[in-house]
């Protein structure tokens, strides 16, 4: 079993930056995929950004150029840097992790976090 603890949501302002944090715990072992995904007002739940323990990564087309996913194998801890914030941004970010990277990308791994709120507005 894996638990996850996400951290470092708020309110920014339009252009402003925020780093998401990711704690893993359990059997770190098993995972090879962790992701973000954002669940924003009225709409589904979506894939942010996801990476491999090898270092790949996916982006989605919204966020490229903005967005870092970033992981930290021996922390056992995955980040979410996020520049130049738009209001479009907002919504319930949820770090995933499962252990086939095809998975996470397409509908989540196994493993949830609570999520943190990330609110982008003047």
């Amino acid at each position: 079993q894996v638990q996850l603890v996400e951290s470092g949501g708020g309110l920014v302002q339009p252009g402003g930056s925020l780093r998401l944090s990711c704690a893993a715990s359990g059997s770190i072992f098993s995972i090879n995929a962790m992701a973000w995904y954002c669940q924003a007002p009225g709409k589904q739940r979506e894939l942010v950004a996801a990476t491999s323990r090898g270092g790949r990564t996916n982006y989605a087309d919204s966020v490229k150029g903005r967005f870092t996913i970033s992981r930290d194998n021996a922390k056992n801890t995955v980040y979410l840097q996020m520049n130049s914030l738009k209001p479009e941004d907002t919504g319930v970010y949820y770090c995933n992790a499962g252990p086939r990277y095809d998975t996470v990308v397409a509908v989540g791994g196994d493993y949830w976090g609570q999520g943190t709120q990330v609110t982008v507005s003047s």
